[in-house]
């Protein structure tokens, strides 16, 4: 999830995937707000895709694409988590592929749906037009905390790893290629979103630690260009930054709005080079919030 503006609708570039690894693809999103990065991954038995955009027409556009790859082979899908942008695309793909969740995120999808179909209808009318006729689609499979997908040839794993931007975040993870595909937890030159009291900037930390361990060579963010695990470093230092700062002007008296005041023109002049500066309050309000609890 990104920040908003008046602007057209939030379509996924019409354009060729870009193949990032062999027989491994995105769709970028060049920048556009509200667009992610989308994976496509090809097996010689199956194929996998990973998020689908927002709303009916951006669903069915990654599912042309997807089909174009497969050849006629079997489509999954997966979410890298429920927000959106990133997964509310998924009814082009009923009767059409299998969609495999954790059971988290369906939760989460079950409970927050139609909150945040009204919640982002009302950002501007053309969001609201590309998400007049979305509706809940129910995933085929969910699992705990680990899944291994064999797609022929290649293996697939899709890991819950706990609460951090949402409370269902998965990633997709090639272990073989050793390519990362990490929804919203790590984006390039964006700063983080912590939205609201499922997210949680602490276990956002541990969680990044976790996905450095994995050592992947090639990184595809939630949004922004494709990396390497530089990126999720550079994630994590922010908000190690930010926890920290928090914790030195409360150690020094300071109160949430005087430090929100301190901090957000400090951080904007340290990262002049992220988009979306909104995003910077809620991450201090995070972390001040852990100090309460």
């Amino acid at each position: 999830m990104t920040e908003t503006q008046a602007s057209p609708a939030p379509m996924i570039p019409d354009v060729a995937p870009e193949e990032i690894g062999a027989n491994v693809y995105v769709i970028p999103d060049h920048r556009i707000d509200l667009v992610p990065n989308v994976g496509i991954v090809v097996g010689e038995e199956a194929v996998l895709v990973v998020d689908t955009g927002m709303g009916l027409a951006n669903g069915r556009r990654v599912l042309e694409r997807a089909r174009e790859l497969a050849g006629g082979r079997p489509i999954l899908l997966t979410l890298t988590h429920f927000h959106p942008e990133h997964g509310f695309g998924a009814q082009a793909f009923e009767g059409q592929a299998v969609l495999v969740y954790n059971q988290i995120q369906k939760e989460e999808l079950d409970e927050k749906f139609a909150e945040f179909v009204e919640m982002f209808s009302g950002f501007a009318p053309a969001i609201a037009d590309i998400l007049a006729d979305v509706r809940l689609v129910a995933p085929r499979i969910t699992y705990d905390d680990a899944a291994d997908i064999d797609l022929g040839g290649r293996t697939v794993q899709l890991r819950y790893f706990g609460p951090a931007h949402t409370r269902g975040d998965q990633v997709v993870f090639l272990p073989g290629e050793r390519i990362l595909f990490a929804g919203d937890l790590v984006e390039n030159r964006f700063f983080p979103i912590l939205p609201d009291a499922d997210a949680h900037g602490s276990l956002w930390i541990d969680l990044l630690e976790r996905l450095e361990r994995l050592e992947p060579s090639t990184v595809v963010p939630g949004h922004g260009g494709v990396g390497d695990a530089g990126l999720i470093r550079e994630v994590r230092d922010y908000l190690v930054h930010v926890r920290a700062r928090v914790g030195e002007l409360r150690e020094a008296g300071r109160g949430q709005e005087e430090i929100e005041a301190t901090l957000e023109p400090e951080i904007r002049s340290g990262y002049a080079s992220w988009d979306n500066s909104i995003w910077i309050k809620f991450a201090i309000d995070n972390f001040h919030a852990e100090l309460d609890a």
